[in-house]
């Protein structure tokens, strides 16, 4: 087999030949297809150009193919070559030219692409409402049968998404504390108000940033865990197995995380709630001298205690509702590894959507009630 190469002469009298030799084939032309193309187009476009063929060995259609397509599809007709591979280029020449198609605007694509992500959207909506009637049915279950209820998964959850985190959270709570302080007492302290820093620290970390930041992250950090696992567990087709042989993977998988998240949401909301205004108290004490006791002895006569009931509702419900949309999501999962990291960013996303939409929902419920 012999590599095929071209060869570009100037005559004496002045007449450009283009040489084609070698083997012409599929096999010869595998590895240099691309530079060997790129020469026959640089060349191609001077119609005064004598082609000679006729040093070429063997010829295939995917040679042909080049040689047809440098011509511009037409025949040369001072193209020098062997009778038997005018035969191959006549049959290329007889094949119909692709007709390429031609972009053009359509004018019904944003409806159609509106109209696509309302289906998805039902789609997930009919699953979710289906998976909270699973967990439903399954509750009824165990409240029939209590030994049958799952401890060991619901206190795995709790240690898992609760204890783990308590580092982070309370890091992340402390340094939110310090900035929210640094940013209002100048501020302030220029309207000789100094004291009600311990007001807007108390009712902006106790009742809205103490669990919506723990909700943001525990979505990140323990939402995006189950949906992995459960994701993975498609991959390998242990919930299939699980369904073979007659176990509730809603039951064994869903139900423990939603119960345990729940329960650890609140626990994890007061400790970075407490971190959060150690922060701001020490930045305090810092910026405007207000001692650490007399920050803590003014914070229940500035905050009433019912904020301390309606942050706790909100987490306990953020943490239900990251613990369902994180398994819904794990659970759609299709059994390859791009359809599980595509479901664990969307698992994220849409957890971290609803919380803060639920946020707003409560801020409006609960908008006269907690108040000095």
């Amino acid at each position: 087999m012999t590599p095929a190469s071209v060869q570009l002469q100037t005559r004496e009298s002045g007449e450009r030949v283009i040489t084609l030799a070698g083997d012409w084939t599929l096999a010869s032309l595998r590895s240099s297809v691309a530079r060997v193309w790129k020469t026959l187009k640089s060349v191609a476009a001077d119609p005064r150009l004598t082609w000679d063929l006729r040093r070429i060995g063997a010829l295939d259609s995917t040679g042909a193919l080049l040689i047809w397509r440098a011509w511009g599809e037409r025949r040369r007709a001072d193209a020098l070559l062997r009778p038997e591979h005018e035969q191959i280029l006549r049959r290329v020449a007889a094949v119909p030219p692709v007709e390429r198609a031609r972009w053009r605007a359509d004018r019904l694509a944003p409806i159609v692409f509106l109209g696509r992500q309302e289906a998805k959207f039902a789609s997930h909506a009919l699953g979710f409402v289906a998976l909270i009637g699973f967990l439903v049915l399954d509750a009824l279950y165990l409240f029939t049968r209590p030994q049958r209820i799952p401890w060991r998964e619901i206190s795995a959850t709790i240690y898992k998404a609760g204890a783990l985190a308590l580092p982070v959270t309370a890091l992340v709570g402390f340094l939110i504390g310090v900035v929210l302080s640094y940013l209002t007492a100048d501020t302030l302290r220029a309207y000789g108000a100094e004291l009600y820093i311990i007001n807007l620290l108390g009712m902006s970390i106790i009742r809205e940033l103490g669990p919506l930041l723990v909700a943001i992250l525990l979505a990140g950090r323990s939402g995006a865990a189950m949906t992995a696992q459960i994701g993975v567990m498609r991959v390998t087709e242990e919930i299939d197995a699980m369904a073979t042989l007659g176990i509730s993977p809603t039951l064994r998988l869903v139900l423990p995380k939603a119960i345990g998240l729940a329960l650890a949401m609140p626990l994890v909301s007061i400790w970075s709630t407490a971190a959060a205004l150690a922060g701001g108290a020490a930045a305090a004490n810092l910026q405007l001298g207000i001692s650490p006791q007399f920050f803590f002895e003014s914070l229940p006569k500035a905050v009433p205690a019912a904020n301390i009931w309606i942050a706790s509702v909100k987490a306990f419900s953020f943490g239900a509702v990251i613990a369902l949309i994180a398994c819904h999501y794990g659970l759609r999962a299709k059994p390859n590894t791009e359809s599980v990291s595509s479901s664990i960013t969307n698992a994220v996303v849409a957890a971290i959507t609803m919380v803060i939409l639920l946020d707003a929902v409560y801020a409006i419920l609960f908008r006269s009630v907690g108040f000095p």
